[in-house]
């Protein structure tokens, strides 16, 4: 079951690509906030009896990328045994930030651990210093509830002290409890799922075709690389947060692996701007998988031919304490344009122009005119890339993100908001022989005072073009009140009165020209 052309490993690669699909339905129709009943902020994936990514489907790949570590993570502190669920969120122990609670369940056989269940959910909000838990921390203590490795189901049993913890530390309790049952229920749909699997093919050969997914993902990812030059290549790009932190990237394949060297990066900074291995790992299995054309399968043998090399302390791999909750969402995001950029080098007149480069997070909070409180989160789409095959998508969520927008009657329904506006942002992309996808407007009216932050990047600089084309327009964001503008601080966090309003234009995609 080895070979790539073995037809019995492809339905496998689906099958267990439909165990997580599966999981993801029952998210959503279970889910209580908008941001993951509508937007579908959350991922489902399978792993094997190691923690070894099997499969996921389509989901949010700065979510799936850093899953390979979740579960190595977690059983260097606990051994969840049948009917236990583990729950955990801290970054530099299987988590990516703190808004994305993890619900990790054992899968078991005869008594034996075959694999795992993985449910990874982004929470609006997680306590911290503003509501949505992504702005004015300059550590991970102050950005909100930080959750070790701990059960949240022991022996298919509630652990009522880790649950009432979980509520007591958030801005709004009845949406995040619905929410983290709404993930449990994954769980259990994936189990069903996966129990139907083994009655029908028989664990053993379950179990091998896990292990043989990982190594022919692990093979096709070397054959690819056979086919780069080998030539080194250097590029570098700077975030927009505090000094302008610099991400510098040496690619080179080197004794047939992918050798990516991020020396030269700055070192991590105050703040929440700073991302970690694991997210970092995220950028790069995307860029494998969005090469690999559908061909590569979605395990962790794509990196074995990765070597990855980060700084200790550097704002790509950022230590503890560190903040990451933007490091998660944009500078993930950077780290995929500097990704893109180095295969532009390496490639020529192959690889698209740079997309938005952000998800323009919309962060706000307040409490209802009934005196019950609100939390809203979402990411806004932009322009993609213009590529040799064509021009760039307009209004799409491009890279690390995979997420829907939140309908306006949604949002208006459940929120004291009213959307004034929503359109194109014509005239964004890049021109070039093609032309770079255009951004998005949107405008909002609060109808109850807010705490609202807007989160992203692109502000200072364009996304950039391929060849001889131009880049994108950069993203700006606008306060609103008494008839008066003025433009807002990425990631800085302001008091709306009611009746005022933000309009946002997210950046457009870069150009694409032939040299």
């Amino acid at each position: 079951m080895s070979s790539k052309r073995d037809p019995a490993l492809h339905v496998f690669r689906h099958l267990f690509a439909s165990v997580t699909d599966e999981m993801g339905a029952a998210v959503q129709h279970s889910a209580v906030s908008p941001n993951i009943k509508e937007r579908l902020d959350f991922s489902c994936a399978l792993l094997d009896a190691a923690g070894r990514l099997v499969a996921h489907a389509a989901f949010i790949p700065v979510h799936l990328g850093s899953a390979h570590s979740t579960v190595p993570a977690l059983l260097k502190e606990l051994d969840p045994g049948p009917g236990d669920v583990v729950i955990l969120n801290d970054p530099f122990r299987g988590g990516t930030h703190l808004n994305d609670v993890t619900v990790v369940a054992p899968l078991f056989q005869d008594g034996k651990r075959i694999g795992f269940l993985l449910n990874r959910a982004h929470h609006a909000d997680i306590g911290g210093a503003e509501p949505g838990s992504m702005s004015g921390a300059s550590d991970l203590f102050g950005e909100g509830l930080l959750i070790p490795p701990l059960l949240l189901r022991a022996a298919g049993e509630p652990v009522d002290a880790v649950w009432q913890m979980f509520a007591a530390n958030v801005r709004d309790p009845e949406a995040a409890f619905g929410d983290l049952q709404a993930q449990l229920a994954a769980l259990h749909r994936g189990e069903q799922r996966f129990q139907h699997l083994l009655q029908r093919y028989g664990p053993g050969s379950v179990v091998r075709a896990m292990s043989a997914l990982y190594d022919h993902g692990a093979a096709f990812t070397r054959d690819m690389l056979k086919g780069w030059p080998r030539r080194a290549v250097m590029v570098e790009d700077y975030l927009d947060g505090p000094g302008s932190p610099k991400i510098q990237l040496r690619l080179q394949i080197k004794a047939g692996r992918l050798v990516l060297d991020f020396a030269g990066s700055s070192a991590q900074i105050p703040g929440s701007w700073n991302t970690h291995r694991a997210v970092t790992t995220s950028a790069v299995f995307y860029l494998l998988q969005s090469i690999g054309g559908g061909h590569l399968p979605e395990t962790s043998g794509t990196l074995e031919a990765v070597d990855l090399r980060l700084p200790e302390g550097s704002i790509v791999g950022a230590t503890f304490p560190a903040g990451v909750a933007l490091g998660n969402v944009e500078t993930s995001q950077r780290v995929v344009d500097v990704l893109l950029a180095a295969m532009r080098e390496l490639m020529p007149c192959k690889f698209p122009a740079a997309s938005q480069g952000t998800m323009n997070n919309l962060l706000f909070g307040g409490t209802r005119a009934d005196g019950t409180p609100f939390v809203f989160y979402e990411t806004l789409a932009g322009g993609s890339g213009a590529g040799p095959n064509g021009a760039g998508a307009s209004v799409v969520q491009t890279h690390m993100t995979n997420t829907r927008n939140t309908p306006v009657e949604v949002l208006e329904d459940e929120l004291p908001v009213r959307v004034t506006r929503l359109a194109v942002r014509r005239g964004s992309g890049g021109k070039g022989q093609q032309i770079g996808g255009n951004g998005l407007i949107k405008e909002i009216e609060f109808l109850e005072p807010v705490r609202l932050t807007i989160a992203g990047t692109r502000r200072a600089s364009q996304p950039a073009a391929a060849g001889g084309a131009q880049p994108g327009r950069s993203g700006v964001d606008h306060l609103i009140v008494d008839g008066k503008s003025k433009r807002l601080t990425p990631g800085a966090a302001v008091d709306v009165p009611a009746g005022g309003k933000i309009k946002i234009a997210t950046p457009g995609g870069g150009g694409y020209s032939r040299d």
